[in-house]
């Protein structure tokens, strides 16, 4: 998961910000870091919005203003990554590994894009290096990163040891949550996914998987009468969603 942080426009990026000394001067004078996040908050609406063209030329910008900070590394390499220039990804990612080798931001990106291109295993000791970073906070996401990446390796049990890490630095981190319920589900440890589910749907309330979870639970556990409450809230909340079309098809 790559989490992108949006920063306000301080200021103009034309002019800059203007300073009055104790003489009674003006002077002007341009943050080289701030001006970089202008750039790369521009620069990533544009990418947001299919403007390949202004994206780049924002984010350029950027590395111009701070050629060394590892936002607007990290930025770029996601802009390679998303107009599918692997190779251009990689050498930003390994120039912000240079620059900033101890990073865990950085160290987490890189991660995301490892596992992208099936390096699955150079992935996992990516977000495990991320997490090792002094000062990192956002440890239950490279956790939830390696216990996806994990998954598509077909690893199921180290996923779930990493799901379990997730959820003991952030408990109620939904994809964590409705990812280990749907392995609890599958391992028949019914008890403990209907209690995460429950604690799920108490904080962010029903969304068409949890629903889709709750109905394979409680088919599970041989309780039709929830199976139909929830089917029935699934029809009634979500009735185009692709988890109720496959439970009318039966789909389970």
């Amino acid at each position: 998961m790559v989490r992108w942080t949006m920063y306000l426009l301080l200021c103009s990026l034309t002019v800059g910000c203007v300073t009055v000394d104790q003489a009674g001067t003006t002077k002007q004078e341009v943050d080289e870091v701030e001006a970089a996040e202008a750039r790369i908050t521009l620069g990533l609406g544009y990418l947001d919005n299919g403007q390949w063209q202004r994206a780049r030329d924002n984010l350029e910008r950027a590395l111009e203003y701070a050629p060394k900070y590892y936002r607007a590394q990290n930025a770029m390499a996601y802009y390679y990554q998303k107009v599918d220039e692997p190779d251009a990804a990689e050498a930003m990612y390994q120039q912000a590994l240079r620059d900033s080798p101890k990073n865990g931001d950085v160290r987490n990106n890189y991660g995301v894009f490892l596992c992208g291109q099936g390096r699955y295993e150079e992935a996992i000791d990516a977000f495990e290096k991320a997490i090792k970073q002094p000062y990192y906070y956002l440890t239950s996401a490279s956790y939830e990163n390696a216990a996806l990446c994990s998954l598509k390796k077909g690893s199921d049990s180290e996923a779930r040891d990493y799901f379990s890490k997730a959820l003991s630095y952030d408990p109620y981190r939904p994809k964590s949550m409705l990812q280990l319920s749907k392995m609890d589900i599958e391992a028949d440890n019914l008890n403990e996914a209907r209690v995460r589910l429950f604690k799920f749907n108490n904080r962010y309330g029903y969304n068409p998987d949890s629903l889709w979870l709750l109905i394979q639970l409680e088919q599970e556990a041989g309780r039709e009468t929830l199976v139909d409450k929830y089917a029935g809230l699934l029809k009634e909340k979500y009735p185009d969603s692709k988890q109720y079309q496959n439970y009318l098809a039966n789909e389970y």
